[in-house]
C-alpha cells in the first residue's frame, strides 16, 4: 500500500472530495478519447528546429555532448557542455566539494564517495559535476545553481535534504541533470512541508533537460514557475525537457509547471498519490510516450485547481489558479489514471530531434537506466 495512504486524517478527508470530484468529472474524458493524440510509435522524432537551434546544436565541432537531448542542446544560446576543457578534479571530503564548485571558471568535478556538507552546494556556470558509480552521494544539503549557465550534474546521489530543495534551479540557463538519484521520505506523518521540492527550477530558468533520473519517497517533487507575483519575469522562459526519468511512490508534482513549456516523454510513473504531471497558470505541456503503473488518480491535469498538499495556502480548500494547456503526442500508457486536459495547447511539437521510445518498452528501458551507477564515469 502506499505508505501516505495508509493514514485518513480530517483533512485527508477533504482532500479525497476533491478527487472524488476530479473523478466523476473525468469519467467521459479517458486517453483514448482525445483526437489529438498521435498513435504511431517512433524512434527518431524530426522536431521542428529553427535554423539558428541547428546551428548552435550541430554546427560547433566538438560541442555535442553524448546523450543530451532535448532544451539543453538544442537552444539559442548554445549546447550546454558545462566545464568541458578543464583538468578533471576528484573531491573526497564534503570541505572540498563545497569550495570546487564554486565560481565561473571551467572546471569537472568527480565526486567519489558520500559526503554530508556543512551547507549547500553553490554552482557556479561552467560546471561539469559527475559521481563516480554508485555510491556517490550527498546527504543533508542540496545544490543550488543560481545565476549561472551550461551547468552539468551526473551521476549524483542527493538525499534527505530537510526544509530546502534537493536541488533549485534560480534564474540558471542551460542546465543538464542527468542520472541522478533524489530521495526523501514519504509519509502522512511527515506531511507535504518538511521536506521542500526535489527538483524546482524557478526565476526566468531556461533551456533545461531533467534526463534519466530516479525521483522517490517524496511529496511535492518537481515545481517550474514558483510565484504569481513573478508571472511577468517567468513568462517566455521555462523551457524544460523531461524524459526517461523514473518517478515512484510521491505525492504531487511530476512536474507541476506554471508560464512555461515542458517537453515530458517517455517516463516512467508508478504511484502518485494525487496528480502527477500537472499544468496549471497558461503552462503548456506536450506529453507523449509516458507510461503509468500502480495507482495514480491523474495522469495529466491542466486544471487550476491546487489541493492544499501541494499549495502554500493554508486552507483546507487549497488554492485556484488559472487553468494549463497540454497536448498528447505519440501514444502514452496511462494505465487506470484519468486525463484531464481542460484546455489544448499551442505546444504541439518539440523544437529540436529526439529519440522516443516506444511506449510498450518505456517500463523496462527506464528501469535498467534510470538513477545511479548507469552511465560510465
Amino acid at each position: 500500500m502506499h505508505p501516505a495512504r495508509s493514514i485518513l486524517t480530517a483533512a485527508g478527508v477533504i482532500h479525497a472530495l476533491h478527487l472524488i470530484l476530479v473523478h466523476f468529472r473525468l469519467k467521459s474524458k479517458r486517453s483514448d478519447t482525445f483526437p489529438n493524440e498521435d498513435r504511431s510509435e517512433y524512434v527518431k522524432v524530426q522536431g521542428s528546429r529553427t535554423a539558428s537551434n541547428a546551428r548552435h546544436a550541430r554546427g560547433l565541432p566538438g560541442l555535442h555532448t553524448p546523450g543530451l537531448e532535448g532544451f539543453a542542446l538544442d537552444n539559442p544560446i548554445g549546447p550546454t557542455i558545462g566545464g568541458r576543457g578543464a583538468n578533471p578534479i576528484t573531491v573526497t571530503n564534503a570541505d572540498e566539494l563545497l569550495s570546487a564548485v564554486q565560481g565561473d571558471a571551467p572546471k569537472i568535478i568527480y565526486l567519489d564517495g558520500e559526503l554530508q556538507p556543512s551547507g549547500r552546494l553553490r554552482v557556479g556556470s561552467h560546471t561539469t559535476l559527475l559521481g563516480k558509480g554508485k555510491g556517490a552521494n550527498i546527504i543533508g544539503e542540496g545544490i543550488s545553481i543560481v545565476n549561472a549557465t551550461n551547468v552539468i550534474a551526473r551521476n549524483i546521489g542527493i538525499r534527505f535534504v530537510e526544509g530546502d530543495d534537493a536541488m533549485a534551479i534560480h534564474n540558471s540557463t542551460r542546465v543538464w541533470v542527468d542520472h541522478c538519484e533524489f530521495e526523501s521520505q514519504f509519509s502522512v506523518e511527515i506531511g507535504p512541508d518538511f521536506y521542500d521540492g526535489q527538483l524546482d527550477i524557478v526565476r526566468a530558468s531556461d533551456w533545461i533537460t531533467v534526463s534519466n533520473n530516479y525521483f522517490h519517497d517524496h511529496w511535492k517533487v518537481s515545481l517550474i514557475g514558483n510565484s504569481d507575483i513573478l508571472r511577468d519575469v517567468d513568462f517566455g522562459h521555462l523551457h524544460i525537457t523531461y524524459h526517461h526519468n523514473y518517478w515512484r511512490n510521491l505525492g504531487t508534482r511530476g512536474p507541476a509547471g506554471r508560464f512555461g513549456h515542458q517537453h515530458i516523454y517517455n517516463n516512467l510513473y508508478e504511484d502518485y498519490l494525487y496528480q502527477a504531471i500537472h499544468s496549471r497558470s497558461d503552462n503548456q505541456v506536450l506529453v507523449e510516450g509516458n507510461k503509468f503503473i500502480g495507482n495514480t488518480p491523474i495522469a495529466v491535469d491542466t486544471y487550476g485547481l491546487v489541493i492544499p498538499e501541494d499549495s502554500p495556502n493554508t486552507c483546507v480548500c487549497g488554492d485556484e489558479e488559472l487553468d494549463g494547456f497540454a497536448n498528447l503526442g505519440a501514444k502514452n500508457d496511462f494505465g487506470d489514471s484519468l486525463v484531464n486536459i481542460t484546455q489544448v495547447g499551442s505546444f504541439k511539437k518539440a523544437p529540436y530531434k529526439y529519440t522516443l521510445t516506444p511506449v510498450k518498452n518505456v517500463e523496462k528501458v527506464v528501469r535498467a537506466n534510470a538513477g545511479l551507477g548507469n552511465i560510465k564515469v
